[in-house]
């Protein structure tokens, strides 16, 4: 079906949908997430860039501040749907497989996941709304402190961070004794809901839902909160800083993080004849216009 003129797609570049490797099925797993330094390529410049200006500015200090603002809940109110439809304009600088519109990535997630879990209607929208706080981009914020992996900040830096130390050596927080040990600012076992957490989409997204009394189970919340904290769900570390019910909690990261990473070089949804379904589970589970 041809995408409707106002529909969330048309304004795609035709291009990236005749791309193979953008729309197929077949990528090999091994090919996702490749943080390769290469300055011949355009892609992989501009993550690495987003990636070390993150490192660089995301500290203790800067996080508390972004908390202070973007809690406050005050700085635009919209529906779910049309924050979705906001992400048609947003491309991840962070993300090395994909240079489609957030929206595609979102309702290849949901697709995959309503495929293989046809009974859980909540996590079909967990799948279609995961990046929502994205629109962070939209009302001021640059994309290293809302887009790509997060980790905790207030101890040292996790050994899996993509692109490793170096890109730490210009953050303060590197250097800061109490803050560049093992546990920094924590004591051992304090707990995931604990850490302080780079900021980015994933804290504020769940803040967002918290506030605005959705109707998620504690699954979906988790799978919102910590599906871009990589280095503790896919590098192994942190480990030292985790207790009893964590793994639990990671459990549920990693069912929703193949749907959200391997979906990427799918083909693209027909977007306009899925949103009556996914309005219906709007509706159900985070209605109407929302403080964000």
């Amino acid at each position: 079906m041809k995408p409707k003129p106002d529909s969330p797609v048309s304004m795609i570049d035709p291009s990236l949908l005749l791309r193979p490797e953008k729309v197929y099925d077949g990528k090999p797993v091994e090919a996702f997430r490749n943080y390769d330094i290469d300055e011949s390529d355009p892609i992989k410049e501009r993550v690495r860039r987003t990636y070390y200006e993150m490192h660089t500015k995301q500290t203790v200090d800067f996080v508390k501040g972004r908390m202070a603002d973007w809690l406050q809940f005050n700085h635009f109110k919209s529906t779910i749907k049309d924050a979705l439809i906001k992400l048609n304009e947003l491309v991840d600088e962070s993300d090395p497989d994909t240079d489609l519109p957030n929206i595609v990535h979102a309702f290849q997630t949901a697709e995959r996941i309503r495929e293989e879990h046809p009974d859980q209607d909540w996590f079909h929208l967990i799948g279609l709304i995961h990046d929502l706080g994205k629109v962070m981009a939209f009302y001021g914020e640059p994309q290293w402190c809302v887009v790509g992996d997060t980790f905790p900040v207030g101890c040292k830096w996790g050994k899996s961070i993509v692109y490793g130390d170096d890109s730490f050596k210009d953050n303060p927080d590197t250097y800061n004794p109490k803050y560049n040990t093992e546990c920094g600012m924590y004591k051992p076992n304090c707990g995931l809901e604990n850490l302080m957490i780079s900021w980015g989409h994933d804290e504020y997204l769940y803040r967002v839902l918290v506030h605005n009394k959705s109707k998620f189970p504690k699954e979906g919340l988790f799978m919102i909160r910590y599906h871009s904290l990589y280095p503790w769900h896919a590098g192994g570390d942190y480990k030292h800083l985790m207790k009893k019910g964590d793994e639990e909690i990671m459990k549920h990261v990693l069912e929703f993080n193949k749907y959200d990473l391997y979906t990427k070089s799918a083909g693209i949804p027909d977007i306009e004849a899925l949103w009556p379904y996914y309005e219906k589970l709007i509706d159900k589970y985070i209605p109407g216009v929302l403080e964000w």
